[in-house]
């Protein structure tokens, strides 16, 4: 088994494989897919590490990296194909676990590929929680465009940290260094500048379903979103609350990007509240 938390099983899913932590109750259980953002040196572990012991004492807990961060080891000929590239592969991940259906959360850019999941395969995707996501146009900002132009340093990764939290206490010197070092891996940085090359607005602009499209989602939303975040505005979900017909959105204060991190036990319970509901009828 490995010492490093971050690394899960590898999972056989579209020609590569797929770093993916796997845990809580099998028999009867309902899944709960937690889907990270794309930060540089980000993981599944590293986005989700809070909530994942909590979940797990009733779901079973699937939380893999996307192609392109983590562990998954994407290939060198690997071409991103917005948004299919992660859509496929998240169906992938379910399929090799034998999982015909999954409630999805997802963080940022993990929230844009959960709504592009239940739009594509809406029988395989129950509830849905869209934290601080994307899927909705808007301009890329200074504090995303730093974040996506990212050079390895723990002064830049400091800076990047510092944008995601309205707490600044929560930038510690030991979370600076822990996701200083995962940039800094092999290859890590390469295949970071990979995924989201400038121009950096066309790969925002990607994320973005059609009103259409967000129209005919019928899964229940819960969006919950920071309302100082300096990532994503929060006018982003309140426009995907327009337009998902079921949804529900949840905004806190004195909160940013990391809503997960800095109000850990609001979310856990307003994650759980949403999810519970499925499970009761």
């Amino acid at each position: 088994m490995s010492q490093n938390p971050e690394i899960g099983q590898m999972l056989p899913t579209c020609g590569y494989a797929t770093n993916c932590h796997d845990i809580g109750p099998r028999d009867g259980a309902e899944t709960v897919m937690l889907l990270h953002g794309s930060g540089a040196g980000v993981s599944g572990w590293a986005n989700w590490r809070g909530l994942m012991p909590g979940l797990a004492g009733r779901f079973r807990v699937v939380v893999p990296d996307l192609v392109g961060f983590g562990y998954t080891e994407t290939p060198d000929d690997f071409t991103f194909r917005f948004m299919d590239s992660w859509v496929d592969q998240m169906f992938g991940v379910l399929d090799a676990l034998e999982i015909e259906r999954a409630h999805i959360v997802g963080n940022s850019f993990g929230g844009a590929v959960a709504l592009w999941m239940a739009h594509r395969a809406p029988e395989r995707t129950g509830r849905l929680v869209l934290m601080g996501p994307g899927g909705w146009p808007c301009k890329v900002g200074p504090e995303l465009e730093a974040l996506w132009a990212y050079k390895p340093s723990v002064e830049a990764m400091r800076q990047a940290m510092s944008v995601m939290a309205y707490n600044q206490g929560l930038v510690t010197d030991e979370l600076v260094e822990m996701r200083y070092r995962a940039t800094l891996r092999e290859g890590a940085q390469e295949m970071f500048e990979r995924v989201f090359p400038r121009p950096h607005q066309r790969w925002l602009d990607a994320q973005a379903l059609t009103i259409g499209a967000l129209q005919g989602i019928a899964n229940e939303v819960l969006l919950i979103h920071g309302r100082d975040d300096r990532v994503v505005p929060p006018e982003v979900s309140w426009n995907l609350h327009q337009h998902l017909r079921h949804s529900q959105l949840h905004t806190i204060s004195q909160c940013g990007h990391w809503t997960m991190m800095e109000h850990p036990k609001r979310f856990r319970q307003l994650v759980e509240n949403f999810l519970n509901e499925a499970v009761q009828g």
